[in-house]
């Protein structure tokens, strides 16, 4: 029957994330009040600081719930979780100097009390949601907590939910059941059964938590007596569609002249208020970026000029959101008689090595080793610093910090889903370069763009940014 386990779970975050903040709170006023010797602004009591803390918390709590911490999709998204926990911490912070500021009497006895108060309560908020997560996982191999689903569908996603939900202790779901005409070999040891009665004469009620259905049956009423069959007995109802591709990006269900309701699919989730917000995060953290590089890249201008004179700047034509072609600028890299514009296969002919154009094609446009690129250009690509011109062009509107990799025409041209990867604008930085940097052969890192494309959301540009830097600094699948 229904599985109270999610409910239980996010009851215990609840009441998690109130003691570790009540925790974190007591911790700034000891640190502040009780241990230190400076003089403090306000003289409040302990209790009443403790009392009036109290009385805001389930404000903080609610700006926690709006931020989508107790929704079952961040449990495994871990980064996710931790930059949330990090503006829900700040916003709340905000909130309690807000409140002390209206109040008719200080509630904070020193200012410095709520930012010792912001800095324990993330820290003991992170530490908390860690230690539940892994008691979790220890009860899901203990049987506790696990979700048990019947798959019903003859669809090639049958067996993929299969092999996903194999390791109950990992995935929170045991599969009791299939429902298929078919028998995949991954799966001998689950039950099969021809007919959806068939199943249901086998399984318990007790036993079922929910059904997953992937395909949509010719006859209706087979698809009636599913969905019936988990209304009546309150088992939760998903659906897997066999065409996965037709709905990824954002999805909305709208009613069609103000009665049919219909499934709206987007190329993108990029769209509305999410370019507005995208685009005024790249023009302050780009100008931002831009005047701290600046002195930087003056230093690497006048190297350039010194270890191989010529351009500085290495100018290519590349393809950006709607097809639209734009510049890019980069510090240049490569000798200068090798910059002039010819493909790496007119350079590797003229040299007199035209086998490193195929070594160069197959390491997905990459050669290790390169002999067109200077020993300073080597040391630019490998820290990235050649990307900082970039920066303007990030600033002028023409990329953005974060998005697919801006490829030039020939190269998409080779691509059968160019279109849904030019539905955005190209980047500075994106997947690929956190999942592998140039490791990653051309494919593979098309795989990338085009899911970032089709999930895009404002926490996944910060976690590339975040782990952008990551990259950058270890040097991971750098050349």
């Amino acid at each position: 029957m229904k599985n109270n386990a999610s409910l239980i779970y996010n009851l215990c975050l609840l009441v998690g994330d109130f003691f570790a903040l009540v925790a974190a709170f007591v911790g700034a006023y000891l640190l502040r009040v009780t241990y230190s010797s400076e003089p403090l602004a306000h003289a409040v009591h302990a209790k009443t600081y403790i009392d009036v803390f109290l009385a805001l918390l389930p404000f903080w709590i609610l700006i926690f719930a709006l931020l989508g911490l107790y929704n079952s999709n961040i449990y495994e998204k871990r980064f996710s979780e931790i930059g949330r926990i990090f503006i829900g911490s700040f916003i709340g912070m905000l909130f309690v100097v807000f409140w002390n500021f209206i109040a008719p009497t200080p509630i904070l006895p020193a200012r410095l009390i709520p930012v010792l108060g912001f800095i324990l309560g993330f820290i003991f908020l992170v530490l908390f949601r860690n230690i539940a997560r892994l008691i979790r996982t220890i009860l899901f191999a203990y049987d506790i907590g696990i979700t048990n689903v019947l798959i019903v569908g003859n669809t090639n996603m049958t067996d993929e939910l299969v092999s996903i939900l194999a390791h109950s202790r990992i995935s929170g779901y045991r599969v009791v059941g299939v429902v298929s005409s078919h028998q995949d070999s991954k799966s001998t040891r689950i039950r099969h059964f021809g007919s959806f009665a068939e199943a249901l004469k086998s399984i318990k009620i007790e036993e079922l938590n929910g059904i997953i259905q992937t395909e949509l049956y010719p006859d209706e009423l087979k698809n009636r007596e599913i969905l019936d069959y988990t209304q009546e007995n309150h088992l939760a109802y998903r659906f897997v569609p066999g065409n996965t591709e037709l709905f990824v990006g954002n999805i909305d269900v709208e009613l069609f002249r103000s009665s049919m309701p219909v499934i709206a699919v987007h190329q993108t989730a990029l769209f509305g208020w999410g370019r507005i917000v995208k685009r005024l995060f790249d023009l302050i953290v780009g100008l931002v970026a831009f005047i701290i590089a600046l002195p930087f890249m003056i230093i690497i201008a006048i190297l350039i000029l010194i270890f191989d004179t010529g351009p500085i700047l290495y100018r290519q034509k590349r393809l950006t959101r709607f097809n639209s072609t734009i510049k890019i600028y980069k510090f240049r890299t490569m000798k200068k008689e090798w910059s002039t514009g010819m493909s790496p296969e007119e350079a590797f002919e003229k040299m007199g090595k035209p086998e490193l154009a195929k070594k160069y094609r197959a390491g997905g446009d990459q050669l290790d080793h390169d002999p067109r690129v200077t020993p300073l250009g080597r040391f630019l690509r490998i820290s990235s610093l050649d990307e900082l011109p970039q920066l303007l062009s990030v600033i002028k509107g023409d990329i953005s910090l974060v998005g697919p990799r801006a490829l030039e025409p020939f190269e998409l041209a080779q691509y059968n889903k160019k279109n849904l990867i030019l539905s955005v604008k190209s980047g500075l930085t994106g997947l690929a370069v956190v999942s592998g940097r140039s490791s990653l052969d051309f494919e593979d890192r098309r795989k990338l763009d085009l899911y970032y494309v089709q999930n895009w959301s404002f926490w996944l540009d910060i976690t590339i940014l975040i782990k952008t830097f990551r990259t950058i600094v270890s040097r991971h699948g750098a050349r």
